[in-house]
């Protein structure tokens, strides 16, 4: 066990080694999350996805050092586990990565229902969405602390059928169900936790590339209990607990971050506009 953590360093985080994998821009949870374990004192491994990205945010992540990661390729995989060996022990790592084609049905140019969705963009989906999560912490596991932490980015209910999330929350479903069993699976061997921050709607550029999103984002607003949405760095903030030793006792669990959302569906407010819209 190690000591109790006090002043500036309660989290614990400081002199640990993090991966960040699926930093995408400056509105990126995984810049974010970056970001703020820096300011904790960790050292942070940036994981992009292509030289391009790499390129682009080399200089605004330093002085981390930026990998390059493609997750639908096993041997970038290999490589970056390769890489990451070198930093060895990893206290934990990051997953904030995510990808779904939302291109519109070719023939009406609106978008697809989800029963239309194709074969190859829910496989892709899966694969990049999900099933990394599970590739990287097989590579990663020789790498990784007996204690470590590993994170995963998700969201807030896979139960809510939203037509413009589309076909991405079953997805997200698959993911919070590997977290479990990859946290049931590693405990044979090791004490590594696996946990998931199940996020509200977020203002990301990824999030703006779905369909009818920005209206989705107003009205999932309107039902957090404060009324104002989720900022990213109150997402980050959640996932800096559960990869520190304050949250040992944490483990195959979803930490939800919605603001109230989720309970706050039958507001009186909400009810009335929803059945007397001219009187708002």
């Amino acid at each position: 066990m190690t000591s109790a953590p006090t002043g500036s360093d309660w989290l614990a985080l400081a002199g640990k080694t993090i991966a960040v994998f699926g930093v995408a821009n400056r509105k990126s949870v995984g810049w974010h999350v970056g970001h703020a374990l820096q300011a904790a004192g960790a050292r942070v491994a940036w994981v992009v996805r292509s030289d391009a990205r790499r390129t682009e945010l080399a200089a605004r992540l330093a002085p981390g050092g930026v990998h390059v990661c493609d997750v639908e390729r096993p041997a970038d995989i290999e490589r970056v586990a390769g890489e990451l060996a070198a930093l060895a022990p990893l206290d934990g790592f990051v997953h904030s990565i995510a990808f779904a084609n939302y291109a519109p049905d070719p023939a009406t140019g609106a978008p697809r229902p989800f029963h239309a969705t194709p074969r190859a963009d829910f496989l892709q989906a899966l694969d990049v969405s999900c099933y990394s999560l599970v590739a990287l912490s097989n590579a990663l596991r020789p790498h990784l602390s007996p204690q470590a932490s590993v994170v995963a980015l998700s969201i807030s209910t896979t139960r809510m059928a939203s037509e413009s999330y589309g076909y991405m929350a079953p997805i997200k479903a698959a993911l919070d169900a590997s977290v479990v069993f990859l946290a049931k699976s590693f405990s044979a061997f090791s004490q590594v936790r696996f946990n998931a921050v199940a996020a509200g709607p977020l203002k990301t550029s990824s999030s703006a590339g779905i369909p009818g999103y920005l209206d989705a984002y107003l009205h999932a607003e309107a039902c957090t209990l404060r009324r104002r949405g989720l900022s990213t760095q109150e997402v980050a903030d959640a996932a800096l607990f559960l990869l520190s030793p304050r949250s040992s006792g944490i483990n195959a669990s979803s930490l939800l971050v919605d603001a109230g959302m989720g309970v706050n569906y039958f507001d009186r407010d909400l009810i009335r506009r929803a059945n007397r819209p001219e009187t708002t």
